[in-house]
């Protein structure tokens, strides 16, 4: 800047100079030596007056400068002093006040500028943090005073020569109550659209006089009606057994807190033999309408009569919320249901050019029996059906061989790869033992596939597989080959199921219910029953769950690092086991008495563990595999990490358990 402006200063005059000079010594060389001394003294003179003139002129331009800059200087000062929002400049290593204006001080109550004071002395909450991380906005309001304020700032150097440089930090505190009054009654006041579902409104009038039932509904809705009163809701009948309420969105933070107790509440209502009415309800928030609101409470009111009924769910942009849900699953499946289920499975079939089905990873002996239950029934209408299984990564190696010695079965396994090479519009996907796509062996195959059938007994979670073209979800069934049972049992005659699929099956069923001990219902029974005078022999089922000498020596060693906590026993090994040693051993510890629920957690060899939960009593184990980001029904839950050690996990699980026995 000092070098433009001497540029600025000097005349450009040099060059004239230059040509003067010049002219001056050619006269000399042509012998005209007056006439050069006159040129010179000219030169002189002009060479005094022009040096005169710039000292003059640099002068002149000093003095404008100076003007400029305390003119500059008492408006930025006179602005920082009469800035009409609250300035405050401290330090960033002791946060130390280096200067604030009179409305910083005013809006902390301090009586005149306090310089010798620290700016989390006035303001406690406040922390310059954010400006080190280099953000020009903090991440929060601060309260003072009654009044909410909004921080901007930045940081600057106390001096140019970096070496004496102290960094600090300048806010600007802008006040925004009104704003975020305003914001805050804007979003309380948002509607939610809910759905009420009584689940067993049949279940608790049948075969009563027309008195009795109205008294039983009566009950109902004096309940809700009551729930609606107290939150200020809009609350309507639409059909039989099914409301429509609007709330604002304030209460349903407020019931969110209650953990909607409202569902527990109407278990107060009974039919006179002692079954306790039970509903499940769906909320819709953060919608763009009340459309979508009524979309969302659909969906939430659907997914939880899918996870059993007796519960809350709330959706929103974001995903589900999920309150409730501890009590035994309430059976809704009726013989007309699977009838209906039946026959539009077999139309699908029917019109279908081939038919890929597949479970979960790692299929266990359920999976692997619905995969042959539904290989029978696409046989039946002369459909070619594939099973898609990792051969390696299974728990059913030797139903696996036992299938392939089949004809029929010799090529109906088949791998990924190639079921993506033969799919086409036609083609029916059929998962089994799941309703979660990231669960599936092939997520990249089900996607492929526009045509898809969900057929399984898990609760449905927060994802699960949507736009199925047939869903026969059931919580309350034993198995998935329960329900492959049921529908066979509508379509097929005897003779149309060969002896190793009836086996198979009978061997899911007997897997998942421990022999018929747990999760078992009458319809559990005439399941079995149909697949044994199918052919099915006992004797060969018990061959395919028998473990081999290694196995269960693995078994009890995870079984002697078991502890008891608050009625669950925990197990935690040392070493890499196997899922299916895994499952064994959670199964065999509610063998001791005291012990309602077991959960055994395993090192995967790779960073990563995985969780085997069984329940026996009235612990629900899906609910906490959930908080832990896993899943399954009532009895049986798993969950799975992708890094973590052993020691982390047993702490989550037990403050996963704390949560649970709070709630």
């Amino acid at each position: 800047m000092n070098k433009k402006l001497k540029r600025f200063a000097e005349s450009g005059v040099l060059i004239h100079f230059f040509f003067l000079i010049a002219f001056a010594v050619a006269t000399w060389f042509f012998g005209m030596h007056e006439l050069a001394y006159i040129e010179a003294g000219v030169i002189v003179f002009l060479v005094i007056f022009s040096l005169v003139m710039a000292a003059r002129k640099r002068k002149q331009l000093a003095e404008f400068i100076e003007s400029i800059t305390y003119e500059t200087d008492n408006a930025k000062s006179n602005t920082l002093m009469s800035f009409p929002l609250p300035i405050a400049v401290f330090r960033l290593d002791d946060s130390r006040i280096i200067w604030g204006n009179e409305m910083f001080f005013d809006m902390c109550g301090a009586k005149g500028a306090r310089l010798d004071a620290t700016i989390t002395d006035l303001v406690p909450q406040f922390s310059g943090k954010w400006l080190l991380e280099g953000k020009k906005r903090y991440g929060s309001l601060i309260e003072l005073g009654g009044r909410k304020y909004q921080l901007h700032g930045n940081i600057i150097r106390s001096a140019k020569d970096e070496a004496d440089a102290a960094f600090m930090g300048i806010t600007y505190w802008v006040d925004v109550t009104e704003y975020d009054d305003m914001r805050i009654l804007y979003e309380e006041s948002r509607p939610v659209v809910g759905i009420v579902i009584i689940d067993n409104l049949d279940e608790l009038i049948r075969n009563y006089p027309e008195r009795t039932k109205n008294d039983i509904r009566d009950a109902i809705e004096d309940k809700l009606n009551q729930w609606r009163d107290d939150n200020h809701a809009i609350l309507r009948r639409y059909e039989r057994d099914r409301y429509i309420a609007v709330f604002e969105k304030k209460y349903i933070d407020k019931l969110r807190e209650e953990k909607f107790s409202i569902v527990e509440q109407i278990h107060s209502v009974e039919n006179p033999i002692g079954i306790a009415a039970t509903i499940s309800i769906g909320f819709g928030e953060d919608a763009a309408d009340f459309g979508e609101a009524f979309q969302f409470a659909s969906n939430a009111a659907e997914l939880a009569l899918s996870r059993g009924g007796d519960q809350t769910v709330v959706k929103n942009r974001h995903g589900f919320e999920f309150f409730g849900g501890r009590g035994s699953e309430v059976e809704k499946r009726t013989k007309v249901k699977s009838r209906v289920m039946a026959n539009a499975f077999a139309e699908l079939i029917r019109y279908s050019s081939k038919v890929y089905v597949m479970g979960h990873k790692y299929a266990d002996l359920d999976a692997v029996g619905a995969c042959a239950g539904i290989v029978c029934l696409a046989r039946k209408y002369g459909v070619k059906a594939y099973m898609i299984i990792d051969q390696e990564n299974n728990y059913s190696k030797e139903l696996i061989a036992r299938l392939k010695t089949d004809e029929d079965y010799a090529s109906s396994f088949i791998s990924p790869q190639d079921a993506m090479l033969k799919a086409d519009s036609n083609t029916l996907m059929v998962v089994v033992d799941t309703n979660r796509p990231e669960q599936v062996e092939d997520q990249d195959l089900l996607e492929t596939c526009t045509r898809v059938a969900v057929i399984d007994h898990h609760r449905v979670a927060a994802t699960y597989i949507q736009n199925a073209t047939l869903s026969f979800i059931e919580p309350y069934a034993s198995s998935a080959c329960e329900l492959i049972s049921e529908l066979l049992q509508e379509v097929l005659d005897k003779q149309d199921i060969k002896r190793c699929e009836a086996e198979a099956m009978l061997a899911g069923m007997v897997l998942d219910t421990k022999s018929f001990t747990v999760r078992t219902g009458e319809r559990t029974f005439e399941a079995a029953a149909y697949l044994r005078r199918s052919g099915a022999d006992t004797a060969e089922v018990k061959k395919l769950l028998q473990s081999d000498m290694d196995t269960t020596v693995a078994r009890y060693n995870v079984l002697t690092s078991a502890k008891l906590y608050k009625g669950i026993a925990l197990a935690t090994p040392e070493e890499p086991q196997t899922r299916i040693v895994t499952a064994q051993a959670a199964d065999e510890l509610l063998n001791i008495q005291g012990v309602d629920a077991s959960i055994v957690m395993v090192p995967d060899g790779k960073g990563g563990a995985f969780i085997s939960a069984r329940s026996i009593g009235d612990v629900n184990v899906q609910i906490l595999m959930e908080k832990l980001g896993g899943g399954g029904n009532r009895s049986v839950a798993a969950a799975q990490f992708e890094q973590i050690d052993t020691d982390t996990l047993y702490q989550k699980v037990k403050e996963a358990i704390d949560d649970y026995f709070e709630d």
